[in-house]
């Protein structure tokens, strides 16, 4: 069921959790949220937040983790990733200085040789986008495409930065078709701003988004918005109560 695939990103809740991360996580849980996907662990010992989820039942929908981490701190990346029982981390963004073709051919040379030290022990490494990949072409392709061509690296495409960038999501999406174990849910908002909205509240179809996932291989469909109205809380009852409702609504 969709409901057992669902994940808070927790990016969204960046300030709550810095106050008072093992609270956040209880009230992920009671809310009904399936899993969390780690953003940083704001100081706290890794072994405390992964005793946390167990004692609540979620699990990890993957950790986003910076490249320079990757590169210089790959150890520890996997020793948290063991803890928190998960397979993938993902490079959750890029600095101005690397939004280049030179930039994003050292970005994939990079990825693919931290693939290549942990394929063999079960991880996975991923890419995360934004819309500045598609405003660079390398190779005559998207600078996104350009760093997805190489199946050792895995695609979670955010739906939001798709369309930001004038693209339609889904058809972009199917590109990636069981090499997407994680799918970034994040909705636009339908007046000029063209804003970060709740999911169901906005602009992106999601019916035909979330059928195609659960056909095409994502485990997680994870749930971002980096800046909410009011309580990032709210906000993200709101977009699980819609992806309840649909669930319920086309038997999935």
């Amino acid at each position: 069921m969709l409901r057992h695939q669902l994940a808070a990103q927790l990016y969204t809740l960046r300030n709550e959790a810095k106050k008072d991360f093992e609270a956040v996580l209880r009230e992920l849980a009671r809310m009904g949220w399936a899993a969390v996907q780690i953003d940083g662990l704001h100081g706290n010992p890794a072994r405390d937040i992964a005793a946390i989820l167990k004692e609540t039942g979620m699990k990890t929908a993957g950790m986003h983790v910076g490249l320079e981490r990757m590169k210089h701190d790959l150890d520890r990346v996997l020793e948290e990733a063991r803890l928190f029982e998960t397979k993938d981390f993902i490079c959750h963004s890029l600095p101005d200085g690397l939004q280049n073709p030179e930039g994003y051919a050292s970005v994939k040379r990079d990825l693919l040789d931290v693939a290549a030290k942990v394929e063999g022990a079960g991880f996975r490494v991923g890419y995360h986008n934004h819309d500045f990949e598609f405003h660079t072409a390398v190779e005559g392709k998207f600078a996104l495409e350009y760093v997805l061509d190489d199946p050792s690296i895995y695609a979670e495409i955010d739906t939001y930065w798709v369309k930001k960038a004038g693209q339609d999501p889904l058809t972009f999406i199917r590109n990636y078709a069981n090499r997407m174990p994680i799918l970034h849910l994040k909705d636009m908002t339908a007046d000029e701003r063209q804003y970060f909205a709740e999911i169901g509240s906005g602009t992106i179809d999601f019916v035909p988004i979330i059928r195609w996932g659960m056909e095409s291989g994502v485990e997680w469909f994870a749930v971002e918005q980096d800046y909410c109205p009011g309580s990032p809380l709210d906000s993200l009852a709101a977009s699980l109560d819609y992806l309840l409702a649909l669930e319920k609504k086309l038997g999935l």
